[in-house]
């Protein structure tokens, strides 16, 4: 059994994982797992999901200023639909969250970090495609 904090209620679930895609809340009963979207997280969302979930968590961290952040935007949210629901995906805006960047040192944008059981397993800077994103993140959770 998996813990997945639902991304609604943020209530924490215990879910099959051979059922993840039909998983739903037991407090809200919205979909656990199902949403091809990225999660728009703050430091508490972002902390919740790191160490209450147990799927891995690819974050994009960008900001609304930044071109390439804005361009590569789109091609994040195509990965999100093909690594879901097994990999959750969200975005940290640095601009509204600067103290998440800075403690994680995030050194330029956009940086995808890629989490897993709480721990940080790899890290990528500027913008790449959908399908790169997807390579990229299945690449290091291979044999994990």
């Amino acid at each position: 059994m998996n813990t997945l904090v639902c991304p609604s209620c943020s209530a924490v679930n215990r879910a099959d994982p051979a059922r993840l895609a039909r998983a739903v809340c037991g407090k809200c009963g919205l979909p656990l797992a199902g949403g091809h979207t990225p999660l728009h997280l703050d430091p508490a969302s972002f902390e919740r999901f790191l160490t209450r979930d147990g799927l891995p968590l690819l974050v994009d961290f960008w900001a609304p200023w930044c071109g390439p952040c804005r361009m590569m935007g789109p091609a994040f949210e195509q990965a999100a639909a093909l690594l879901g629901p097994s990999v959750r995906l969200g975005k940290v805006n640095t601009e509204e969250h600067q103290g998440l960047g800075a403690r994680l040192q995030v050194q330029s944008i956009p940086t995808l970090v890629l989490f897993q059981d709480g721990r940080e397993i790899a890290r990528q800077s500027g913008a790449i495609s959908a399908q790169q994103i997807v390579s990229w993140a299945r690449s290091h959770l291979a044999g994990r």
